[in-house]
């Protein structure tokens, strides 16, 4: 299926969702995961009306900025090395995968604005996620407070990959009501107001449990 035709069907489903829950689906953003697929593939989300592109990897971040430039709203959603922040950091506007004072500090240092950062929260536990344990995001955020140019702008996770609905209903719930949390501190550098959580297999229970960032990769542009 095209793009434009997945797009719709997507839509769709996230306008249901938000009725079943009482929400505006304009709060939801959709980011196309494009790291498996094409330039062609990433330049026909574009055309679909698809903005906001997510990459996890420098090589096919810049790959794809080389073609696209900056039509795109650019999302580094993969684990990110501090030494490869000088790399990306002037082609990115929203970083998903904030886990670390290390990774802070650097992007304090490379940075010639403030950069919207998602911190990244393990909340399910599995040892194959990356991210802060809940229990640390809170003295995390304090610990980045004098980083200038790190704007923290919510919380990321990624929940199992299970058809256990509770399960993951679960997961998405601890997030929102440690945004929530975080959110009320009224940190001057962590506004915290977003939730970027829900992939091609869950999205619509992340969107009906407050997700405002989705990112989806196989159902929206294929690939893995």
């Amino acid at each position: 299926m095209s793009v434009a035709e997945n797009l719709a069907e997507i839509k769709e489903n996230i306008e249901q969702a938000c009725q079943r829950c009482g929400r505006d689906a304009n709060e939801v953003s959709i980011v196309a995961v494009t790291k498996y697929v094409s330039t062609e593939r990433a330049q026909e989300a574009l055309e679909a009306g698809i903005h906001n592109l997510g990459e996890n990897r420098r090589e096919g971040l810049l790959e794809k900025y080389e073609a696209v430039g900056d039509q795109a709203t650019w999302h580094f959603i993969g684990t990110l090395q501090s030494r490869k922040v000088k790399e990306v950091i002037d082609y990115v506007s929203m970083i998903h995968s904030l886990d670390r004072r290390s990774l802070a500090k650097e992007i304090d240092k490379r940075a010639s604005a403030p950069v919207p950062c998602f911190v990244q929260v393990n909340i399910s536990g599995e040892d194959s996620k990356h991210g802060l344990p809940a229990s640390e995001v809170e003295s995390f955020i304090e610990a980045v407070q004098d980083f200038k140019q790190v704007k923290i702008v919510g919380l990321m996770t990624m929940a199992p990959h299970t058809e256990d609905e509770e399960r993951l209903r679960g997961v998405f719930r601890q997030l929102r009501a440690l945004r929530d949390r975080i959110r009320d501190k009224g940190y001057a550098h962590a506004p915290c107001e977003y939730l970027s959580m829900g992939m091609s297999n869950d999205y619509a229970l992340a969107v009906e449990e407050g997700a405002t960032h989705v990112r989806l990769g196989s159902c929206l542009v294929g690939g893995q």
